[in-house]
């Protein structure tokens, strides 16, 4: 199966990105089944939607390496910061060029210095996704007080807080699995 994990903050500056840098050497370390591709939005400068891209040869050359990373996943992990009480404008703006994301799972991740974690923006995300006809992982991983928890490189400096780590990777590759095996094997 395969996962692009998105960190979606077009800040070049972003925080979020430690906690997108951490799940891209985490999942690969403990599901070697998967392969996991990574999209930095601080470095993708998409246009504002004109229009969708239905295939890979639609796509303008400049994009076909981030293209070809939303065609070929399986599912998403998606990492955003909260802006507003939403998610970043930059994911919804990088889905908006594909086609819908039938039967997909997305994982939500969010992150803030707050003491919520973004939760705000997660509840927004559920709605979103559904939209995009994915199916959201009900298990979402929250992160307060970002700085705390996640080094600029990434690393983990709250070991306390593997454990919900564990648990959202856990609950998102299951969901994940069992509904990429309904679509490869159906009954």
């Amino acid at each position: 199966m395969k996962i692009t994990i998105i960190s979606g903050s077009p800040r070049k500056a972003s925080i979020t990105v430690r906690v997108a840098k951490y799940l891209c050497d985490y999942f690969p370390q403990k599901y070697p089944a998967h392969h996991f591709d990574y999209i930095q939005l601080n470095e993708v400068e998409l246009p504002f939607i004109q229009e969708v891209w239905s295939t890979l040869a639609d796509v303008p050359d400049v994009y076909k390496k981030t293209a070809e990373k939303i065609f070929g996943a399986d599912a998403f992990v998606l990492v955003t910061p909260e802006y507003n009480g939403s998610m970043s404008s930059a994911i919804r703006n990088l889905f908006d060029h594909f086609p819908k994301q039938h039967r997909k799972v997305f994982g939500i991740v969010t992150a803030s210095e707050g003491a919520l974690g973004g939760i705000r923006a997660a509840v927004a995300m559920q709605n979103q996704i559904c939209a995009w006809f994915g199916i959201p992982s009900p298990h979402m991983l929250t992160v307060s007080q970002m700085t705390q928890k996640f080094s600029d490189d990434g690393k983990l400096l709250d070991e306390k807080f593997l454990h919900n780590i564990m648990t959202f990777t856990h609950e998102f590759i299951w969901l994940a699995e069992a509904v990429y095996q309904s679509k490869t094997h159906p009954r």
